[in-house]
């Protein structure tokens, strides 16, 4: 979009209003997995749903159906996909479920930045930061030399195109809504709960926000950020989210998606929410391994995208798989691109 305001001297100056979120069909890769049927539709439904440039669909092959993907397989793969790749482009959509894992990393973050074990830990031991976390970067691959990666993942095809239509209907909608902070029994996974206090006070009054002391929430139907910390949520089936919602739960194995002994962070989607986020590698009670609540729900207030606000909310995002529609923009802003 572009205005002209006065200057001084009487001039009139051309201004561009560009959003504040850098992500856009233009910037994002779609990655296919020729081998795997359901990858080559979701990619092509996204493609047609989002417009995304036919020179930014990367397509590779590897064994589909796999939760883990090797790391020799892994390197070949990423090698092709780099070589395909747009100079241009920030950031990846993963058009599979499986794998979720490369190696001893998660799959999105191993499309972001290699395989590096760096962000691997056996035990409770930090991991790499990102030095995309918290961060003002709006090109994080020409900036910081990252892409970050975010999977249109689910239990089916037609639970994905949701998933899809879900983050498409969000942008510019503004929803109104109430973000749920919810404080659990579970003391070893509810050291979220120690941020709530500054992100209500923060927060409090730009969106409608509750902490609620409860292992559950229940009957509401205007679910925008719902956090939390449990091996497995209940009553997921009597919420009603927004387009454009996030949700997780604070856990070991969120992230393994399929068969985890504990709840996938996939059943958030099945239940309506846009964006999630998993360890598909056990991360112990870090708090820097998942997302800060207050970051993420500033960061999309202000007009990032999903991907965007959800990346930057993870210091150490090794271990972590990022879920969801990337695209996502409930909350639009602009800033001005002043002429040279």
């Amino acid at each position: 979009m572009i205005l002209w305001l006065p200057a001084a001297g009487g001039r009139v100056i051309e201004v561009e209003l560009a959003p504040v979120g850098a992500m856009s069909p233009a910037t994002l890769a779609v990655v296919v997995n020729d081998a795997d049927p359901v990858s080559l539709v979701v990619a092509g439904y996204y493609q047609e749903r989002r417009g995304v440039p036919p020179e930014n669909m990367v397509h590779v092959s590897f064994t589909p159906g796999q939760p883990v993907l090797g790391a020799d397989e892994f390197r070949r793969v990423k090698a092709e996909v780099d070589a395909r790749t747009p100079e241009r482009v920030q950031a990846y959509a993963l058009t599979w479920t499986l794998p979720f894992r490369v190696g001893c990393m998660s799959v999105t973050t191993a499309f972001a930045v290699g395989y590096d074990e760096a962000f691997c830990a056996q035990g409770c031991k930090p991991t790499k930061e990102s030095p995309y976390f918290n961060s003002d970067a709006r090109r994080p691959y020409a900036e910081l030399g990252w892409r970050p990666a975010m999977m249109l993942a689910g239990r089916s095809l037609e639970s994905v195109k949701r998933l899809i239509d879900r983050g498409v209907a969000a942008d510019g909608s503004r929803p109104p809504g109430t973000g749920y902070l919810l404080s659990t029994t579970d003391q070893a996974r509810n050291v979220r709960a120690a941020f709530y206090p500054q992100v209500m006070e923060l927060l409090g009054p730009f969106v409608r926000l509750e902490t609620i002391e409860a292992n559950s929430l229940r009957d509401r139907d205007d679910v925008l950020f719902y956090f939390t910390g449990l091996t497995r949520v209940a009553d997921l089936e009597t919420l009603r989210f927004r387009p454009g919602a996030i949700a997780d739960h604070l856990t070991s194995a969120g992230g393994i998606l399929v068969d985890s002994p504990q709840m996938s962070s996939v059943e958030w989607l099945e239940a309506g929410a846009t964006g999630s986020y998993g360890t598909a590698v056990e991360p112990c009670a870090f708090p820097q391994k998942f997302p800060h609540p207050g970051i993420v729900i500033s960061r999309y207030l202000r007009g990032e995208t999903l991907i965007e606000a959800y990346w930057k909310s993870v210091a150490w995002p090794g271990q972590g798989v990022f879920v969801g529609e990337p695209l996502a923009t409930p909350y639009p802003a602009y800033r001005y691109v002043l002429p040279d």
